[in-house]
Formats: C-alpha cells, sequence, structure tokens
C-alpha cells in the first residue's frame, strides 16, 4: 500500500498565504475551494492552505486557540532546495524571517525560518550522499 501524503497549513489570510508559498518556494496554485482554502502544487506532495481565523480553537479537545505569531510545533515543513542560499534570498523576499545562520553539517545545510503565520519552516540543501552521510542503518520495512 501507497500512502499519498498531503500537507495542510492554517492560515489567517488566504491572499498572502498564497503569495508568500508561491514566491518562496516556486509553487502554483491548483485548485481553489471557495473562499477558505487554496490547493498549492509543484512540490513532491500538494498543499493546501486552509483559513482558519485567528484565536479560533484548533480542535473540540484543544484548550489552544490558534496564533499566528511565531509558535512552536512538533511538526514542521522541510523544503530540500538545489542552493539553499538563493531558496533563502527567495524566502526572505516572500516574508521569511530567518531564525538562525545557515549551518554546514555534513550531509549538508540546513536554514531555520518562520513564515509569515509563525509556522517553523527549513531549507535543506543536500551534500555528497545527503543523509546517508550519517544513516546507521537501511532498513526499509516498519517492525
Amino acid at each position: 500500500m501507497t500512502v499519498k501524503m498531503l500537507v495542510n497549513i492554517d492560515v489567517d489570510d488566504l491572499a498572502k498565504a498564497t503569495d508568500f508559498y508561491c514566491k518562496a518556494f516556486n509553487l502554483h496554485v491548483g485548485r481553489r475551494f471557495g473562499a477558505d482554502a487554496v490547493e498549492l502544487l509543484g512540490g513532491t506532495s500538494p498543499i493546501y492552505l486552509l483559513v482558519k481565523p485567528n484565536g479560533t480553537t484548533a480542535s473540540a479537545t484543544s484548550r489552544h486557540l490558534r496564533s499566528y505569531a511565531r509558535h512552536w510545533t512538533p511538526v514542521h515543513l522541510d523544503f530540500v532546495v538545489e542552493e539553499i542560499e538563493g531558496a533563502l534570498d527567495r524566502a526572505r523576499n516572500a516574508g521569511a524571517r530567518l531564525e538562525t545562520q545557515v549551518k554546514t553539517n555534513n550531509w549538508g545545510k540546513i536554514a531555520m525560518l518562520a513564515d509569515p503565520f509563525g509556522h517553523g519552516i527549513c531549507l535543506i540543501e543536500f551534500v555528497g550522499k545527503g543523509y546517508d552521510e550519517i544513516a546507521t542503518s537501511h532498513d526499509q520495512k516498519h517492525r
């Protein structure tokens, strides 16, 4: 069985979010779903921007309200790019904020940013064998 991934990003301004992700990552609009959602194509998985007003609850069981100031979540997006400096310029020009200087590792380079809606995003430029430079196992099966 193949699992198809879809990425959903909550935003409070659909036009601003569409403009940011299209300019920063060379994505383009696929379909529009009324005034509350847009599909972005051009990556390995479609990205859906979903309008969720600031201050609303994220779920029926959540005690937290949505905030589009910089926030932390254990899930974030990594965009793999061919050349990190150009990609970083595009992202910053589109409205991203660089949070740390670009770091170089034996597997590649990483830039940590925040999008205009407070979501953490990383730019990754692989070098050599990429993550295989540090991988300790090639076991492909989930046990």
